[in-house]
């Protein structure tokens, strides 16, 4: 078997549980996928940043969200599986930018667990919308890929107006950014616990202006879960 990312070949099968349970192979080789950097320790209540021992249960960025008299309230939480280095943001190229899909099976069983321990049955899963544009730019939406690796199905509830990407804009611009994220039609949303799916929390104002929309249409809280955490 060749590794997805380096292609090298190797033997995914590491103990005899594999063979006598059927489970899943991972489809990486042992260098690439001890590459990634998974997230653990202690974390930050809403955002799921790492935090030092002595530090405050919420981070910075997060105290400020809160101090905020618009935002504060809008995100229950936030949990990812992997921290941004440099090994992770050339992953990232190669299947975000350069349209290599099938790269999303590396994240299977990393995402799914993480979905499980965070989240869960009782959840509904909601993927971040890419505007048409940016989905016939992109080739599919990175979003949705993740969504499918998760043990439930998902609901399209969201739709996104096409707009500046958000890599681009300073947080303060960010901030100022008109809600890109509208209903297309009338889902049921009363009473609901939504978990919205993406590939990246950086500053986290996508996520709180996805969760808005959805809390005004009567959801009864939003998380998110995300593959990284910048």
């Amino acid at each position: 078997m060749n590794c997805l990312l380096c292609h090298s070949p190797y033997n995914p099968i590491t103990n005899w549980r594999q063979l006598l349970f059927l489970e899943d192979l991972d489809v990486l080789c042992p260098r690439c996928r001890g590459s990634f950097k998974l997230i653990d320790g202690r974390l930050c209540e809403i955002c799921g940043r790492l935090l030092e021992e002595a530090a405050p249960s919420l981070c910075a960025d997060c105290l400020r969200w809160q101090e905020d008299e618009q935002w504060g309230r809008v995100l229950v939480k936030n949990r990812s599986v992997y921290t941004y280095n440099d090994w992770m943001k050339d992953v990232i190229a190669l299947w975000k930018f350069r349209g290599d899909y099938a790269l999303v099976e590396a994240f299977r069983r990393p995402f799914a667990q993480s979905f499980r321990r965070h989240f869960g049955r009782g959840w509904y899963i909601v993927p971040i919308p890419l505007s048409p544009e940016r989905l016939y730019e992109r080739g599919f939406n990175q979003a949705e890929a993740l969504a499918c690796l998760l043990p439930f199905p998902s609901f399209p509830w969201l739709a996104r107006r096409h707009s500046e990407k958000q890599s681009k804009k300073s947080r303060r611009e960010r901030l100022e950014t008109d809600n890109p994220f509208f209903l297309p039609g009338h889902p049921p949303l009363a009473g609901k616990r939504i978990v919205l799916i993406d590939d990246i929390y950086t500053t986290g104002i996508t996520v709180r202006h996805a969760a808005r929309v959805l809390l005004e249409a009567g959801a009864a809280e939003v998380g998110a879960l995300t593959l990284i955490r910048a």
